[in-house]
C-alpha cells in the first residue's frame, strides 16, 4: 500500500474529552487534517518538543533518542498503521546495521519520537478517508487567524434530528474554529446517513 506523507500541525485542547488534546497531523501533499486525542502527559511531551525546551532530567521519549543514538539505532519512519475501533495504531520502522525492524506503539509516542529524530510521519489512504478531515479553501487561513474555538456542533443541535445540509453547515464551521473532533463526530454521521441510503 502507498503511503501518504504526514507533517505535525498543532495541538489542540480537546472540546469535548475532559483532559485530553487533539494532535492534529496534516497532508503535506493535500489539504485533509488527521486529528488523534492524546492524553495531557503525552501532549506535554510532544509539546516540549516543539518548543524546544529542555527538562533537567531526561523525558521517557528522550531517553529512548539517547538510547538509540548510543546503540547506533535510527528511527526511520512513523507508520500510523491502523485505525481499529476509533483508536489509531502506528508503528516504528528501525534500522541498524542495515537491519530493519519494526515495532508497536501508541500513536502519541510515535508522533513524539518522530518529533525528536526529525523522521517522516506517514499514514495510509485508508486511515486518511477513514478519519481525515478536508480543509475548504480559505478555511485554514481563517484558522490560522486564531479563531477561538466555539461551542461544540453537536451541542448546538442534535445530530440525528439535523438536516443533511445543518450537519455540512456545522461541519464546515467546526472546521473552521479547529473543532476536529466535534468535525470528525459530523462527519461520522455525514458518512453513516449516505450508507443508509
Amino acid at each position: 500500500m502507498e503511503k501518504v506523507d504526514l507533517k505535525f500541525l498543532r495541538i489542540t485542547y480537546s472540546h469535548t474529552h475532559a483532559g485530553a488534546y487533539a494532535l492534529i497531523l496534516a497532508e503535506t501533499q493535500g489539504d485533509r487534517r488527521l486529528p488523534i486525542i492524546i492524553g495531557g502527559v503525552e501532549a506535554q511531551a510532544i509539546a516540549i518538543q516543539v518548543e524546544n525546551i529542555r527538562p533537567a532530567r531526561p523525558l521517557t521519549h528522550d531517553l529512548f533518542k539517547s538510547f538509540c543514538d548510543q546503540f547506533s539505532i535510527n528511527l526511520k519512519e512513523v507508520v500510523i498503521n491502523d485505525l481499529v475501533e476509533g483508536i489509531f495504531h502506528a508503528k516504528l520502522v528501525l534500522e541498524q546495521g542495515g537491519r530493519e525492524v519494526e515495532v508497536d506503539a501508541r500513536s502519541s509516542d510515535a508522533i513524539a519520537l518522530a518529533l525528536r529524530f526529525a523522521c517522516p510521519i506517514r499514514t495510509f489512504e485508508f486511515i486518511l478517508a477513514a478519519a481525515g478531515l478536508k480543509m475548504e479553501e480559505g478555511e485554514s487561513e481563517a484558522a490560522e487567524a486564531g479563531n477561538a474555538p466555539q461551542e461544540e456542533p453537536s451541542r448546538k443541535k442534535d445530530l440525528h434530528t439535523a438536516s443533511a445540509d445543518e450537519l455540512r453547515q456545522l461541519l464546515k464551521e467546526a472546521l473552521e474554529n479547529e473543532d476536529y473532533e466535534g468535525a470528525s463526530k459530523l462527519r461520522d454521521e455525514l458518512k453513516r446517513r449516505e450508507g443508509t441510503n
